[in-house]
């Protein structure tokens, strides 16, 4: 008989991998039945529990000490153990009221003096509560020493399972390759077939079993009918109508087409389980034979699974390829995989005749080799015809192949270089290495192929439901989808590679367990609290803001300024209630965490202080609004107006529509002019000149009528003319006017200036222009100079049109 450690190979993996929804139970399965420890208040009810605790912690050490307990034994040990804990922690919050209480009101005596002085009455009353803190406490303290102790324990089991699955792994076994083990390994081989068919005939010559079989037959021949009809025609009617389905227009063919293709697995899957059902019924089955029969529909749902999935990434064209593979290429690809997807049954099928039938390590290996090298060479083809699809766009550059395709490309390599070692290691007699990684290779191979496949079924359903335009691939929501399909694989992957399934739900229960901070422990329920109350309250507090802005605020008389203010001053207070509601309500204790938060807020003070006295600074911009949503500002050399005042910084949008961000500290400290504050109401200085000899005082006169003329320049206080001095070139005027609306200034100038220059045209005022006189010393210098005698001989001119220059 092959031992636990040989027998546990790659399929018992695969298997439990089917178990894995067991753990997203697990947070539920504690409401289904109350622990009898909780229910006597968080302890023991009895000393009979006490003792059967002893008993098993007890019975536990001793296994572990003596080392000879068997995995099986270990794994129910551990379930035990388990169980246990489980009571065990949650006695741990057990009258965890009734104790916050007693430490309240003994925080409200206080200490006892050192000296007398206390009257009899508070120190009755305090050593009164101290007794009932220190009954309470008690099972508590227990409960929490024998969870320790639990937790240890099995810790030491998966310890002792851990190191035996890794001594499995690396055994020495016999060669599949000696000749010596071949003449052995037929011989048994012939006589486990052998066994099983003479069971089979004993059965058929057996008068009761022929008796039970006619009993039966109403029973077995609809169950046969049915399973050979959705057997054999199943797979064709699903077929049939996904292919009519895909014909659809878009994604809404893809979608009910992925759908309906299912039932291509799961019709003759069916079919199957009710041939299998049959023949069990019929009673002639031995008992090996039903070993091996009960597996067969499993098996049978692996290739049909294989080959629905190869169907769905690699169709017949014109229908489109989860990847770009090309149409030449589809049939070789749907071949290989199919045949990986075989060879992965057949080699099920192997271990569990070898294990039905009690095979010898050596006759286990003969008849396993050829099996482990089939899948491997189909393995390493499957990965070389991988690795030349991407080959042409890898050489295009790799920044622009996606992410996934890079992935596949690694993943091809891996799974070539273990097809590669497999077989060799099996040859030497590694057989426990080299099953541990050819057929999780394989395995892996199809769980990435169907992660790809649902992937695209998610995008394909994401751009029907939203009937957006464009690759839906590119969309957020359909890249989360495909994040949590990854992570909901990685447990079955973990599996698949070896990890047993109490690994998991250890790392599950620690989860379960939370995170202890000091005193406190935050376990994931109290942090999903946190996040539902937080949220409830963030949505309250928004509603409202909303509410505020569009429906109250505006029938009152506040200015923008004011609005803007109380709506943000409303957000920081909500939210800063939720999130002290939604602590409390979940009951953390943040007290004995005060000493750490407290050395941390130093060190966020030192290190984020630009970034707190930016906030600081929003704070009293909103209470003191020296600066509103819609005033004009200058700061820092920018103007522009104030488009957003938030926590850390100020928007301000430019006369060129350009965004500039301010931090609000500049703002606070800074020197800031604000056109706008209180009022539009401003003034605009334009200045003009005339040339010298004109009247003065008409000039003044003329200016005052077009300023007063203007219908945004106020009448009270009325423009100002003033005579400004003598300049270089003019007579220097100046027209200072207040504007009722100072952001109209700029079209205000340019329509003065147009009315001063068609006025100071039609009196015939001349605007001057600089001007300036040239004396020139040497004006001689200007004249060409005379070009010298050319020299006798064919000499050949430097000018550049190359003829002769010819002197004046």
């Amino acid at each position: 008989m092959v031992s636990r450690g040989q027998g546990r190979t790659w399929w018992t993996g695969w298997v439990n991998a089917l178990l894995v929804a067991f753990l997203l139970a697990l947070p539920v399965l504690p409401l289904l039945a109350e622990p009898a420890w909780a229910q006597s208040g968080g302890a023991p009810a009895t000393n009979a529990e006490t003792e059967a605790w002893e008993r098993t912690a007890a019975r536990a050490e001793a296994a572990l000490e003596a080392g000879r307990a068997s995995d099986a034994a270990l794994e129910a040990l551990r379930a035990e153990l388990v169980s246990w804990r489980e009571d065990f922690l949650k006695a741990q919050g057990a009258n965890a009221q009734r104790i916050a209480n007693l430490q309240r009101q003994l925080a409200v005596l206080g200490d006892a003096p050192d000296e007398g002085g206390e009257s009899a009455e508070i120190a009755a009353r305090r050593s009164d509560l101290t007794g009932q803190l220190s009954r309470l406490l008690a099972p508590v303290l227990a409960a929490e020493e024998a969870h320790s102790r639990a937790s240890g324990l099995i810790a030491e089991i998966d310890s002792i399972l851990r190191n035996r699955q890794a001594d499995a792994l690396v055994s020495l076994g016999p060669s599949p390759i000696n000749p010596v083990l071949w003449p052995d390994a037929l011989v048994e081989l012939s006589n486990a077939v052998a066994g099983l068919r003479n069971e089979l005939q004993g059965n058929l010559d057996n008068e009761l079993r022929q008796f039970e079989f006619r009993q039966n037959l109403l029973v077995t021949l609809p169950l046969t009918l049915f399973g050979f009809v959705l057997l054999l025609r199943g797979r064709r009617w699903a077929g049939g109508l996904a292919g009519r389905l895909r014909h659809l227009p878009g994604p809404l063919g893809e979608v009910w087409s992925f759908l309906v293709s299912m039932a291509k697995v799961a019709m003759p899957s069916a079919g199957l389980l009710l041939l299998t059902q049959a023949v069990l019924n019929s009673g002639f089955i031995g008992l090996k034979g039903e070993v091996l029969l009960a597996q067969l529909p499993l098996w049978g749902a692996i290739i049909l699974a294989a080959r629905w999935l190869c169907e769905r990434l690699f169709p017949d064209a014109p229908a489109p390829a989860v990847f770009d593979v090309p149409e030449t290429r589809r049939g070789e690809m749907r071949r290989l995989a199919v045949m990986l997807g075989l060879f992965v049954v057949l080699a099920m099928a192997t271990q569990t005749f070898a294990t039905v039938t009690v095979l010898t390590p050596g006759t286990a290996a003969v008849l396993s080799f050829p099996v482990l090298v089939l899948t491997s060479l189909a393995l390493a083809r499957l990965a070389r015809v991988i690795r030349g699809m991407l080959a042409p766009r890898l050489e295009a550059g790799e920044d622009a192949v996606p992410f996934r395709l890079r992935a596949v490309r690694l993943l091809a390599q891996g799974a070539l270089i273990i097809a590669m070692v497999s077989p060799i290691l099996a040859a030497v007699g590694y057989r426990n290495a080299a099953e541990a990684l050819v057929y999780p290779a394989a395995i892996t191979s199809g769980l990435l192929g169907l992660l790809f496949a649902l992937q695209y079924f998610t995008e394909q359903a994401y751009a029907l439901a939203t009937k957006r335009d464009g690759d839906p691939g590119e969309a957020l929501i359909p890249a989360l989808i495909g994040v949590a399909l990854v992570a909901l694989s990685l447990p079955v992957l973990a599996l698949v590679w070896g990890m047993r399934f109490t690994d998991l739900t250890e790392l599950w229960s620690r989860f379960l367990e939370g995170l202890t901070i000091g005193d406190t422990r935050i376990s994931p329920s109290d942090f999903l609290s946190f996040v539902l109350l937080f949220a409830i309250g963030y949505v309250i507090t928004r509603m409202l803001q909303n509410a505020l802005k569009s429906s109250v605020l505006p029938k009152t008389r506040i200015d923008q300024g004011g609005q803007t203010a109380i709506v943000s001053g409303v957000g920081y207070i909500g939210i800063t209630i939720a999130a002290v509601v939604a602590i409390t309500g979940t009951g953390l204790d943040l007290s004995s965490i005060a000493i750490v938060a407290g050395a941390l807020s130093v060190g966020i003070g030192f290190g984020l202080q630009t970034i707190v006295s930016n906030f600081v600074s929003g704070i009293i911009l909103l209470i003191e609004r020296p600066i509103s949503e819609g005033d004009w500002i200058e700061v820092g050399g920018q103007m522009g107006y104030v488009r957003d005042i938030s926590v850390r910084a100020t928007r301000i949008e430019t006369f060129d529509r350009t965004d500039v961000i301010i931090p609000n500290a500049d703002l606070v400290s800074g020197t800031v002019t604000n056109f706008t504050r209180g009022n539009t109401v401003g003034r605009v200085i334009l200045r003009v000149g005339v040339a010298y000899g004109t009247d003065t005082r008409r000039v003044e006169a003329i200016l005052r009528e077009i300023a007063e003329a203007h219908p945004m320049v106020l009448a009270n206080p009325a423009p100002a003319v003033l005579f400004q001095g003598f300049g270089a070139d003019s007579l220097d005027f100046e027209i200072r006017a207040i504007l009722r609306d100072v952001n109209w200034s700029l079209t205000v100038r340019s329509e003065l200036n147009h009315a001063i220059a068609a006025r100071f045209t039609e009196e015939c005022i001349e605007i001057p222009f600089a001007q300036r006189d040239i004396w020139l010393r040497n004006p001689e210098a200007l004249h060409p100079t005379s070009a010298a005698p050319a020299e006798t001989g064919d000499a050949v001119s430097e000018d550049p049109s190359n003829e002769p220059q010819t002197p004046e």
